[in-house]
């Protein structure tokens, strides 16, 4: 059983950190990319990035932070499901930095269309654009292989058995997706269908672990109130 002491401040810490992932991924990436990027044409691209500049840098600094809380949110999954399988801690932990890596990727090439869109160049920002989404789509596949060991840790930890199933249709929903783009790019609304159940699970997992960290009463109730148990 995990050590009842330090139990609550993990699971809190796991779960903000998990939060700043979804808040950065999302203003970043659906907020943000599209006021910058048009896909159909590269000078509208290049011209937007030279009137929204600042916006630009924004868009920049918000995918480090992507990468910044994935990063710490795989290291502090670690940790906290280490006690109930360390093999499956350690597969969240390991599949979670190369998903940062892949955003990692996408920031330098987000930071290079800015500066070369500045430097009066039309063509090049496009093309890093579109760089960075085919890094999204390529970390896609990470990321969908880390929910698959965090739903069987969600699982074996005594969470909702709901939510571990969510998490576990929902990786091999990332993993399906990866491929559907690639062999069907005119999927549209069926590709994003298949990570519906993963939406779900991660809301549901940022929830339970919240609870877990902020609720009130003795630390000892963590486990009592099934969230992590070996």
């Amino acid at each position: 059983m995990m050590d009842q002491r330090i139990a609550r401040p993990v699971a809190r810490t796991t779960g903000l950190l998990y939060l700043a992932l979804g808040i950065t991924g999302m203003a970043g990436f659906l907020l943000v990319r599209p006021q910058l990027f048009d896909p159909t044409d590269a000078a509208a691209t290049a011209a937007q990035l030279v009137d929204h500049e600042v916006l630009a840098r924004v868009g920049i600094a918000l995918e480090l932070a992507v990468v910044v809380s994935q990063a710490l949110s795989a290291l502090w999954f670690v940790r906290l499901f280490r006690p109930v399988d360390p093999f499956s801690a350690t597969a969240v932990g390991a599949l979670g930095m190369m998903n940062a890596v892949a955003i990692l990727g996408s920031t330098a090439a987000l930071g290079t269309a800015l500066d070369r869109a500045l430097a009066g160049d039309t063509a090049t920002p496009q093309l890093m654009y579109e760089l960075s989404d085919s890094f999204w789509g390529a970390g896609s596949a990470f990321f969908g292989l880390w929910l698959i060991p965090m739903g069987l840790l969600a699982l074996r930890a005594g969470m909702p058995r709901a939510l571990g199933w969510f998490l576990l249709v929902g990786g091999a929903g990332y993993l399906l997706q990866t491929f559907v783009v690639v062999m069907a790019p005119d999927a549209g609304v069926l590709a994003e269908l298949l990570v519906l159940p993963a939406t779900v699970g991660e809301l549901w997992m940022i929830g339970l672990l919240l609870w877990v960290g902020f609720r009130p009463g003795r630390a000892s109730d963590v486990v009592a109130a099934g969230s992590v148990r070996a």
